[in-house]
């Protein structure tokens, strides 16, 4: 018996899409045909496989006018901020403009005897399971390179953002990518493990929970696929005695609340330098204060209800847990809060590490903020966490922030800028954030297996 997949949307729990998942026996059937199908794409000239993926993601982009009111009513971003297609986009063509040289062949040395050398070959069939909350720009992150790189593509995304793979297909088949070569799924997690377990894929990109990620390992275990594993955060925000304070405080809470919280390398703790906490504190709070609470369908709304009711009773009850034990809440719930998806943004002082909201991944519109006297205990703050994906440093002194960094355990440092993927940048992680390794040339290297070639010459 097939199992139905049903999008709740957020904004008013009405089931906004269904979709059957596909049997065992039909879901390898799919991964049969894109094997089939790969070799005689990677055949294909590099440009023309450029070429193709950036007509795809152009056609893609054509759609933006019918996705931006599709997210708000699967997972509640407000129109206002029109979706994901700059990111999208600035990160395929970026894949795309380093492609010849990321997939170049290693030269070793040629002489009169022995020409070596190391070429980037295609693993065969990537898996891509993409998550919910930014659904265009994760998942675009892996099928761009994978492509373009020669692979086959088997994407699947979160139930919550039911449609976003069936509407990236559409558009990259009607620029001329082969629907075997890049074919969307609907699949049910029993499924997803069976086929990772008995090698239906080469290599397997997921993007989601700690936990997700824990059943991708388990499910691949003695089969040997390559795993990209890109997982949860705790993301530290620290603020230097040195700081611009204004710029601090508009981007670290912009970082903590934008999309209701709910970004992988979003601000969930702050640490300031006891000279400026309460004055970040008191803009922060004025900049939230600002906030409409909302249906994302309407205009002026500038926080949306959170993707599903059970994200929001998890952040409630960090923040409640928090309250008890002696945090300070500095938002007054708002009119709109309803108890259920749609969720006050919060600010909390007087937190500690003993509490769940500055450890447990809150993925959600609350920050903890907590004032520090020096950099070596902001350093051993940031680090006392399970999580490690970015961290934002805030000072005018660039020797100043790389030392730091230097000093972090995270995947990413910013220096006076926050929640940005850079995509010639390496994305990545360390701890339970896991071990991926996105975009940049990097990207490509984790998408592609070397081969060597020691030939020897005949030289008689």
């Amino acid at each position: 018996m097939t199992q139905t997949l049903k999008c709740i949307s957020p904004i008013d729990g009405s089931v906004f899409a269904e979709r059957q998942a596909l049997t065992r026996d039909a879901a390898m059937e799919v991964a049969r045909k894109a094997r089939a199908a790969q070799a005689a794409w990677a055949d294909r000239p590099l440009q023309e496989r450029i070429d193709l993926v950036m007509a795809g993601v152009a056609a893609v982009g054509e759609m933006n006018d019918e996705i931006v009111p599709e997210l708000a009513h699967m997972m509640g971003r407000p129109i206002r901020y029109g979706g994901e297609f700059g990111g999208f986009n600035e990160r395929a063509s970026h894949m795309a403009k380093i492609a010849r040289d990321a997939l170049a062949d290693i030269a070793v040395g040629e002489d009169a005897t022995f020409k070596r050398y190391i070429k980037r070959v295609p693993h065969g069939v990537v898996f891509v399971v993409a998550p919910w909350n930014y659904p265009y720009m994760t998942a675009i992150n892996t099928v761009a390179p994978a492509l373009i790189a020669g692979n086959a593509v088997v994407l699947k995304h979160a139930t919550q953002t039911l449609l976003v793979g069936e509407r990236m297909a559409r558009a990259f088949h009607s620029a001329g990518v082969p629907e075997d070569v890049f074919q969307n799924v609907f699949l049910d997690h029993d499924t997803t493990s069976d086929l990772i377990a008995n090698r239906a894929f080469d290599f397997v990109n997921f993007t989601g929970s700690v936990g997700g990620g824990r059943a991708m390992e388990r499910a691949a275990a003695g089969t040997f696929t390559g795993l990209g594993l890109e997982l949860g955060g705790k993301d530290p925000g620290y603020v230097m005695d040195d700081a611009d304070l204004e710029a601090a405080v508009d981007t670290l809470i912009d970082g903590a609340m934008f999309n209701s919280g709910q970004c992988c390398c979003g601000i969930e703790r702050i640490y300031v330098h006891e000279s400026l906490f309460d004055a970040f504190v008191d803009k922060a709070v004025a900049i939230v204060n600002g906030y409409k609470l909302g249906n994302p369908m309407a205009p002026e709304t500038s926080i949306g209800p959170m993707a599903n009711v059970r994200f929001a009773t998890e952040v409630r009850a960090q923040i409640n847990e928090a309250l008890a034990d002696g945090a300070k809440a500095h938002i007054d719930r708002f009119a709109e809060d309803d108890g259920a998806a749609y969720l006050t943004p919060q600010i909390l002082t007087n937190v500690t590490h003993d509490m769940r909201v500055m450890r447990d991944e809150s993925f959600g519109p609350v920050v903890g903020i907590m004032p520090v006297k020096d950099d070596a205990e902001a350093i051993a703050l940031m680090n006392d966490s399970n999580f490690g994906l970015t961290a934002s440093l805030w000072t005018r002194d660039l020797d100043r922030a790389a030392r730091v960094g230097d000093a972090v355990e995270t995947g990413t440092v910013f220096m006076n800028r926050a929640d940005y993927l850079d995509p010639g940048l390496c994305w990545t992680g360390c701890k339970d954030t896991g071990r991926g390794g996105g975009l940049s040339i990097i990207g490509y290297h984790n998408l592609t297996r070397p081969k060597s070639y020691h030939l020897k010459k005949v030289t008689s």
